[in-house]
């Protein structure tokens, strides 16, 4: 199985899809500076201590205030407020725990009144973004994620991850990992690290550790609501948590994106340096790879099977519900039930796929097709499972109940991706009537000749929907030719599935629009992909 990663720049930061075989896995978009991060640590106050709900809302600069529960102080909350109280009247520098003497675990039955005062200033992490109207969730219980470690204060304990299976790796992990972590730190040890050197998991210790020496060097002087330790970029922390010797490509059309890549690949996995590429090309990098088609086809309210069958996708504010439907499919089998396990065999693929695609989370109802055989259904249950097996989110499947409902939970720490399928008509702007599009071709050829006659431009680029550019660059002696041997200058045609098939634009060889002579056209730079080298 191939993985890739295809970047692309924007101008509010980066789109970033996930291709396992040629097929879309993830997509996220990454719009730069983003606030309240999963995994971010920020100096918050407590604004409102709430008995009843056993929980505090914390001021950490979001419009709402974020919510803590008490079970999220953490055992080790007495500690954190103690070396907090050290550090910032400068009793303790450079955040090394070796002579800090812990405090005793709190009650975990405990209220939260006794821990939290009005106007507390204690660290506090992002552990569930902001969602609809919610602000974000928080946490005491501080964690810093590597590649192959994860790194937790005021704890002492080494922790393996569940999905390394063999004994011997996991007593060899626990062995290096004890004889090289700093006093009263913890270790969790990611499924990436099985059969890696000790060179490579200290290399990775010693990075988490100068990052929380730096976080507690910035919280002595930290006023309410500064970030005192900040995730990594969208980018960098999808390349951390998927990086793994299966990945095979990472194609990224901005250079300035590229060089963090890359530096990030050199100083976590040099041996995989050679996978980064910078894309050159003239279409637009997702165009290149059919990812804007897909995105298309996977994000709508309706997704079709390739078997004939097809998906709905209905979102609400308390849970996601997803119908599963034969279509055509009805007429291909033997009999009902046959049917019935070969579109919901399908759709469970799907089905899976678009959960981590569109990252949904909280509670999901699949209706699958009604069967009636009780070991068709056992088969739809454990084809969910394997399916949902590579999904990292923390997710639980019951079996399809009497009426054919499956009931799926999904941890939910972001808001789910949305894509807008639905678009008004670049070419009517909704009013449902055109310009005759018979015409358009004429318009073209009018532009072409008063750009290169009257304008005198010297060469020409100019996007246009793929039925346009079959139509100039069909055959030998195609319309483009005839327009070289007419005016002796060449037109560069792109195609842009983005654009209705009525619109088009002439770019000059440094992007920009022209204008053509209405007065309607704005100079607008536009992405250098869609010029000729």
């Amino acid at each position: 199985m191939s993985n890739e990663l295809i970047i692309s720049a924007t101008q509010s930061g980066c789109r970033i899809a996930l291709l396992k075989d040629k097929h879309l896995a993830e997509f996220h978009e990454d719009t730069g500076g983003n606030k309240f991060v999963v995994g971010d640590i920020y100096l918050g106050s407590a604004k409102k201590v709430v008995p009843g709900l056993n929980a505090a809302f914390i001021d950490i600069g979001y419009e709402k205030d974020a919510f803590l529960h008490y079970l999220d102080l953490g055992p080790k909350f007495s500690s954190l407020q103690k070396f907090v109280k050290l550090v910032r009247n400068k009793k303790i520098t450079g955040g090394k725990l070796d002579k800090f003497q812990l405090e005793k675990e709190i009650d975990k039955h405990g209220k939260i009144a006794a821990q939290l005062t009005k106007n507390q200033l204690i660290p506090v992490q992002v552990v569930k973004e902001p969602i609809s109207t919610k602000g974000p969730r928080l946490s005491c219980e501080l964690s810093l994620a590597g590649r192959y470690l994860v790194l937790v204060p005021f704890s002492s304990g080494v922790s393996i991850s569940k999905r390394i299976a063999s004994n011997d790796e996991r007593k060899r992990l626990q062995r290096l990992i004890q004889s090289i972590k700093p006093e009263n730190f913890g270790v969790i040890i990611r499924t990436v690290a099985e059969g890696k050197e000790v060179a490579e998991l200290d290399k990775d210790l010693r990075t988490l550790v100068k990052m929380w020496e730096e976080g507690m060097a910035r919280l002595v002087d930290a006023n309410p609501r500064d970030k005192i330790i900040g995730e990594l970029t969208k980018t960098s922390s999808i390349l951390r948590d998927v990086l793994n010797e299966s990945f095979d490509s990472v194609m990224v059309d901005d250079k300035k994106i590229f060089d963090e890549v890359l530096q990030y690949i050199k100083n976590n996995a040099p041996e995989k340096e050679k996978i980064v590429k910078l894309y050159t090309g003239k279409a637009k990098i997702f165009e290149h790879y059919g990812i804007e088609k897909q995105i298309k086809s996977a994000f709508g309210q309706t997704v079709s099977l390739r078997g004939g069958g097809y998906l709905i996708i209905e979102h609400t504010e308390a849970l996601h519900v997803i119908d599963v439907n034969s279509g055509n499919k009805s007429n291909r089998e033997e009999n009902q039930e046959t049917t019935a396990l070969s579109v919901n065999l399908e759709a469970a693929r799907e089905v899976a796929r678009q959960l981590r695609l569109r990252d949904m989370g909280g509670i999901v109802v699949v209706d699958f097709i009604d069967m009636r055989n009780p070991e068709n259904k056992k088969l739809i249950y454990q084809k969910v499972k394997d399916e949902m097996e590579a999904d990292k989110a923390k997710h639980t499947i019951l079996p399809l109940s009497k009426f054919g409902l499956m009931q799926i939970t999904r941890e939910r720490v972001r808001p789910q991706m949305n894509i807008v399928t639905k678009e008004v008509c670049p070419s009517c702007n909704g009013t449902g009537k055109i310009s005759a599009s018979i015409l358009v071709t004429d318009q073209i050829e009018q532009t072409v000749d008063h750009l290169f006659v009257k304008q005198n431009e010297k060469s020409l680029v100019l996007a246009v929907h793929p039925f346009l550019f079959a139509y100039y660059t069909k055959g030998v002696f195609s319309k483009r030719f005839k327009w070289w041997w007419k005016y002796k200058r060449s037109v560069e045609l792109v195609k842009d599935s983005s654009m209705a098939i009525t619109e088009y634009k002439f770019l000059n060889k440094e992007g920009e629009e022209i204008d053509t002579g209405n007065g309607q056209k704005e100079k607008e730079k536009l992405p250098e992909a869609l010029v000729e080298a």
